[in-house]
């Protein structure tokens, strides 16, 4: 039952303990302590992006969910924590975020949420939508709360998040709306067990299986292997990985461009080798952010630029003849099989003809330029579509994006290096950053002007706003 204070903060009851984990503090943190302790010669890490950790009860998985918990330096200072866990209750067809409560309580005590930010996820829309349902009683995000109330000096706010779709383009959709918070002042913690009840060396098989996709960082690899899997005829197997949603929304966000340190696998049958004729397996894994990556950790030769507007011309050539495009052999160009943001602009006698981009970071390079070429040269919204003749005498500018970095200051921002993403609830709106060399804008003037003419805030409305920062590859 919701409970609240004399404040009259909403707050979640632990609605597990007694069951999942211990309900009397004193036995909790324990047994908590203990599970930690066996692992106290793991490394720690001031870089870690996220976790993927299972959620059965702590007799079983809580052993391999304290070592990845290791990784975390104890005295780090997240701003806030993400928690992705799939509906065992509920059909969400989307994502919820938990935007109810103020607190979620443990027997250890309360831990706060960030509601505006849970609001905000809400206020995209579609898939995000809340659902008291998903939250209520949903075991898999709560388990996790003690582990952290023992391993971290402070517990920052957490942002709970329950995905329940098989539809990859709403995945994708939730991993965009997710990506501007996937940066250094936050941490993702996922949520998931692995295979369903197979005997106990078929579990073995499959988590191995499932274990090396995940490590691969190629979501298509994970999907494949798990497609494989279900193909098996595996006795009793129910699924790969009842949180097989969120961590490909973790992958689409990551883009192959994170450490994966696999920690640890173990299975029910480790624990009750009398039930291992049907067993459930768990997975521990750490995600680091490799030094630099968020602004200086991609680049292009020369020839992978060639291919890209060769690729560029092509995907509108084709377009006219009526035929499919095919980019040829992507072998020598290893960038374009990276997965990035970019921006197509087309200019004729030095005019702008079109500009279309993509800031997600789930389609590889090679395609997202062809697609973007094409929806530039005939779907800018702005302009005529492009007609046949004109092709020859149309210049293609090229952008290819790095991820994006919060900033808090516009101190952080440098004029001609950063493009700006403004966002605030629903409007959002950015400029790339070649458009400071087009305007004799200041700083405060290229906000103002992206803040009211893109993003529909206004002139002011960036100074409230979420703003971020990028770097483009142009060519």
């Amino acid at each position: 039952m919701e409970t609240k204070e004399e404040t009259g903060k909403m707050i979640r009851p632990a609605s597990q303990a007694g069951r999942f984990y211990d309900r009397v503090p004193e036995h909790l943190k324990t047994v908590v302590d203990q599970m930690l302790n066996a692992h106290s010669g793991v490394q720690t890490y001031d870089n870690v992006a996220a976790l993927i950790v299972p959620h059965a009860g702590y007799y079983y998985s809580g052993h391999v969910a304290a070592k990845a918990y290791m990784t975390l330096n104890p005295q780090r200072a997240y701003k806030r924590i993400f928690l992705l866990g799939p509906s065992h209750q509920t059909w969400l067809d989307g994502a919820s975020a938990d935007s109810e409560y103020d607190y979620y309580a443990t027997p250890l005590g309360l831990v706060p949420v960030d509601k505006e930010t849970a609001s905000q996820l809400n206020s995209q829309g579609r898939p995000f939508r809340y659902k008291e349902k998903a939250h209520k009683t949903e075991h898999c995000l709560e388990v996790q709360l003690p582990l952290l109330q023992r391993r971290l000096t402070d517990v920052p706010p957490i942002v709970p998040v329950i995905i329940s779709t098989d539809d990859f383009d709403q995945l994708k959709q939730i991993a965009d709306t997710l990506r501007p918070y996937f940066n250094e002042e936050n941490l993702f913690i996922i949520s998931s067990d692995f295979s369903h009840y197979p005997a106990y060396e078929d579990a073995r098989e499959v988590d191995g299986r499932t274990g090396r996709a995940i490590e691969s960082g190629d979501v298509w690899e994970l999907i494949r292997t798990v497609e494989q899997n279900a193909r098996s005829n595996i006795a009793n197997l129910s699924t790969s990985a009842c949180g097989i949603f969120p961590i490909i929304v973790l992958m689409l966000l990551m883009n192959n461009r994170y450490e994966a340190k696999h920690l640890l696998y173990q299975n029910s049958g480790d624990i009750d080798p009398a039930g291992r004729d049907q067993v459930v397996g768990y997975h521990a894994f750490a995600f680091l952010r490799k030094d630099g990556e968020a602004e200086a950790g991609f680049s292009l030769t020369a020839e992978e630029k060639r291919k890209l507007k060769e690729i560029a011309y092509g995907s509108i050539q084709s377009a006219f003849e009526k035929k499919d495009f095919d980019a040829g052999d992507l072998a020598p160009y290893p960038a374009l099989n990276e997965r990035c943001g970019a921006f197509v602009s087309l200019h004729q006698d030095g005019r702008l003809r079109g500009c279309i981009g993509h800031f997600g970071e789930d389609t590889r390079l090679a395609a997202i330029v062809a697609e973007m070429a094409r929806a530039a040269a005939f779907e800018d919204p702005r302009f005529p579509r492009l007609r046949s003749e004109e092709l020859a005498y149309t210049d293609i500018e090229i952008s290819v994006l790095t991820p994006m970095r919060r900033i808090h200051s516009i101190d952080e921002f440098q004029l001609h290096r950063h493009g700006i993403y403004i966002r605030k609830g629903r409007r959002a709106g950015t400029f790339l950053p070649q458009v400071a060399d087009e305007v004799d804008w200041t700083k405060e003037e290229f906000l103002g002007h992206c803040s009211r003419d893109k993003a529909g805030l206004g002139w002011d409305g960036w100074r409230d706003a979420e703003l971020y920062v990028y770097e483009a590859i142009v060519f």
